[in-house]
């Protein structure tokens, strides 16, 4: 039977209507595949953005500390000076690091020398000291007003420039930094790092670091055994 022209009409006009539903499902389907490309885009951005933030510090493996709990270790040696009949006389103490500040590029710490004990007739004391860690450098931070240089490096975006003298340890290679009358080198040996600073009067600093533990010994002696000390880690135990 032959299609009227009525007839004819009506199946152009369901075709018309197939395309433009064909039209729209592939439109809709193009902007479902966009949204998602832009979706994948922004948290491929945001999990990069992650990933670099947590990787701008690397700790020092010589110097860390899980959180800004003070950890505690006990160190024992000996003393001696000229107050000390004995010669060398045993000494203990106590060593507390404090992470004080931290920084996208590092962080500060304060190691503090509490409950010194020996026979001598006067009780040793000594400073606390304070150091600048980055991914790869321990610096003394030398400064007369210790807290107000503390907040204004922890506010830098950046580290700041270190002094060659400034440097106690390092992550790779080898150190060598002559000053005057003193002489400071810093090897790395197994898992130590050693700093060490000879004066041409006899004056001596060792300190040494250990990786995964922090610091391990501290020395210090003035003149010919006029004073002095040697302290070695022995144990440690969170405070």
């Amino acid at each position: 039977m032959a299609a009227t022209h009525k007839d004819v009409e009506l199946i152009c006009a369901a075709l018309a209507r197939a395309s433009r539903a064909e039209n729209f499902r592939r439109a809709l389907s193009n902007h479902h595949a966009l949204e998602f490309r832009v979706i994948c885009r922004n948290f491929t951005i945001v999990t990069l953005s992650i990933l670099l933030a947590g990787a701008t510090y690397a700790a020092n493996p010589f110097l860390d500390t899980p959180d800004d709990k003070p950890v505690s270790a006990n160190f024992r040696g000996t003393e001696w000076g000229d107050a000390i009949d004995e010669g060398e006389i045993p000494l203990t103490a106590r060593v507390v690091t404090t992470r004080i500040a931290k920084m996208p590029w590092g962080a500060i710490f304060k190691i503090e020398f509490v409950d010194l004990k020996s026979r001598a007739p006067e009780p040793r004391k000594i400073e606390p000291e304070y150091f600048i860690v980055t991914g790869d450098r321990i610096v003394l931070l030398n400064e007369e007003n210790i807290p107000a240089a503390i907040q204004r490096i922890s506010e830098l975006d950046k580290p700041p420039e270190f002094q060659p003298d400034e440097i106690y340890g390092i992550t790779s290679g080898e150190f060598t930094h002559q000053e005057g009358p003193w002489r400071t080198t810093i090897e790395l040996k197994g898992d130590r790092c050693t700093y060490l600073a000879n004066h041409s009067s006899g004056h001596f600093k060792k300190v040494v670091w250990k990786k995964g533990v922090g610091l391990v010994e501290y020395s210090a002696g003035y003149g010919a055994m006029a004073d002095g000390y040697r302290l070695k880690r022995t144990a440690v135990r969170t405070q």
